[in-house]
């Protein structure tokens, strides 16, 4: 990382000098953007950071749309990203996108400013008690001391701030607050408070230590697992019955990533079963054994029993797939979770272990296995026969059917394309019909907390300085999100959504309380009617009906260079739910009776 050009503190008053410490420590640190929400208390900071040379400072007006679009810039970067907001409620707004760094992984430097303590608990106005706001779904919590102008107090400010630095990212990445209290004067007014201090702090000395930050390597990393692996202990071979079942993941190098998956499944000659939400699906080429079409083979009862595993090496969380998940807690074979994380992997309890390492490390590790086993060839069968079957029904369909889209991305769009995937059906569609390619696109998501909240603000931020992307989302987590539209005059970039407008909730059509009717579609499936053409052009965002899958795919074979864009599929989700219960029941029945 390259050194940042020194600059000048701010002595103009307290408040701006310490502000200026504080932005130094991170700009030396490695920070590189900023998430500014209007607000009083935070004057200092924001002045901070507006004048930085090394941070792009965004302004967003809605926090809790600035938290997702913060937390969508660090997964683009694999870098945290400071959030800054005033007092009171505003900080309350982070909430949501805190909890999802939080559940995924993502390093975000979260500060709110504060009344002084003389100020709280006496009816002053915007203040609430913001110690320890987030609770437990924080790596680190604290309240910076009151500005004063004092050589160790700014040394401790240094230090504290490079301390909250290192917490995102180490020894787990995830969010951090910092409470940062003010007294007047909050603007940058001259007063003579930290006159005597010019000739005290040598610039370069005083930050001699922040120069840069690299996280601590673990040289023992994996070291049992490595030695397990070599002795057989988990019967790693062609002749054990195993799948590699790979989940949701957002690694900074998908395609080394997906490389060490594909070594595996041919050191084992296992068949992996990847998330459409894992850079695998992406890299066809480096996976011998790959199988996308899982959920359905799990469907089809037959061969599902016939297809029932010994051993499940589970790679960064178990996949979507709900059938899935229940097939292989009927088959209960012996489990190995992937995961460097402390937290306990494992959702379906299963009987399984747990391999400390990355999936790299346990790739070098398994010895080669000598030939391809029947057990894999009749995955593969399966796979194959249900891919033909998936296609030939998709080529076939002319009308507006909502996974579709999912079906033809993969394939239209330019390589290596950002694809930011939103939660509900949109998500299950995708690891349904996301066909195997080599186009490299890279796929992002929240999958900590599993909501819809701030789906189009985390788009943004995965697209902010990026090369085009797109967001594939539904009509409710769109609207949820729509104060993610103002961002549009500070975004630079290009994203096309890709709207899914079935006029509700449509993963509720696939529940069983779709059957009670009187309740269904008030309280569940929610329809909002909502006219987003409008809704596009009260934010000055282009809009386009798609009217048929040929224009679609002119739309999305070539993506602007810039600017935000709504391609807008108007579906029927009681229909397209009904269609996909009898596509799936057939492609079973057909692929079962094929393989008797």
């Amino acid at each position: 990382m390259s050194r940042p050009t020194p600059i000048q503190l701010d002595f103009r008053n307290t408040n701006c000098l310490w502000g200026s410490v504080l932005v130094e420590t991170l700009a030396r640190l490695g920070l590189r953007h900023a998430v500014i929400s209007p607000g009083s208390r935070s004057t200092p900071l924001t002045v901070a950071f507006a004048g930085h040379p090394q941070i792009e400072a965004v302004p967003v007006l809605d926090e809790r749309s600035a938290a997702f679009f913060a937390l969508g810039l660090a997964r683009q970067h694999h870098r945290p990203v400071a959030l800054l907001c005033t007092s009171g409620t505003a900080g309350a707004n982070y909430f949501p996108a805190v909890i999802e760094a939080q559940e995924s992984g993502v390093p975000l430097l979260i500060i709110t400013a504060d009344r002084p303590p003389e100020m709280r608990d006496c009816r002053s106005g915007q203040t609430i008690d913001q110690r320890k706001l987030y609770g437990s779904h924080v790596n680190f919590h604290h309240e910076l001391a009151v500005p004063e102008a004092s050589l160790p107090l700014l040394r401790y400010l240094r230090q504290t701030v490079a301390h909250a630095w290192e917490r995102t990212q180490w020894p787990l990445a995830g969010p951090v607050h910092l409470n940062a209290p003010f007294r007047d004067p909050l603007p940058p007014v001259e007063d003579d408070t930290v006159k005597a201090l010019r000739k005290s702090i040598r610039i370069n000395e005083f930050f001699s230590a922040q120069d840069s930050w690299e996280q601590p390597v673990d040289d023992n990393a994996g070291a049992d697992v490595i030695e397990f692996a070599r002795e057989g202990g988990i019967g790693f071979n062609s002749l054990s019955h195993g799948i590699i079942v790979v989940g949701s993941a957002q690694p900074e190098e998908p395609e080394a990533y997906a490389g060490a998956i594909g070594r595996l499944a041919s050191a084992l000659g296992w068949p992996v079963l990847a998330d459409a939400l894992s850079p695998v699906r992406n890299y066809a080429r480096l996976q011998p054994h790959l199988i996308t079409t899982y959920d359905l083979i799990a469907r089809a009862t037959r061969l599902a029993k016939k297809l029932k595993p010994d051993y499940a090496l589970c790679v960064d969380g178990w996949p979507t797939s709900k059938t899935l998940r229940n097939w292989l807690q009927t088959a209960d074979p012996e489990v190995f979770m992937v995961s460097r994380q402390p937290q306990n992997p494992d959702a379906l309890h299963a009987r399984a272990r747990v391999l400390r390492c990355s999936v790299e490390t346990l790739a070098a590790s398994v010895r080669p296995s000598v030939k391809l086993s029947v057990w894999l060839q009749t995955w593969q069968s399966a796979d194959r026969l249900m891919v033909r079957r998936l296609s030939g029904e998709m080529n076939r369909l002319r009308r507006m059917f909502e996974g579709k889209a999912s079906a033809l991305l993969p394939m239209l769009l330019p390589p290596r394309t950002p694809v930011f995937i939103a939660n509900s059906m949109p998500v299950r569609d995708a690891e349904f019909f996301w066909s195997a390619n080599d186009h490299g696109h890279r796929i992002f998501f929240n999958r900590g907390a599993n909501g819809i909240d701030g789906t189009l603000s985390t788009a943004l931020g995965v697209a902010h300085g990026n090369r085009p992307a797109v967001l594939l989302t539904g009509d409710l987590a769109l609207l949820h999100d729509a104060n993610g539209f103002l961002l549009r005059p500070h975004f630079s970039g290009s994203l096309t959504i890709v709207l899914i407008n079935n006029n509700g909730g449509g993963i509720f059509e696939h529940l069983p309380i779709a059957r009670f009717e009187a309740l269904f579609e008030k309280y569940f499936a929610t329809p909002q009617h909502a006219d987003f053409r409008k809704l596009c052009a009260a934010h000055g965002v282009a809009h386009v009906v798609v009217k048929s899958w040929r224009q679609f795919g002119e739309l999305v074979s070539h993506l602007p260079r810039r600017g935000i864009r709504v391609l807008e599929l108007r579906t029927d989700r009681e229909l397209d739910a009904a269609f996909r219960q009898k596509l799936f029941a057939a492609a079973a029945q057909t692929v079962e009776r094929a393989l008797d």
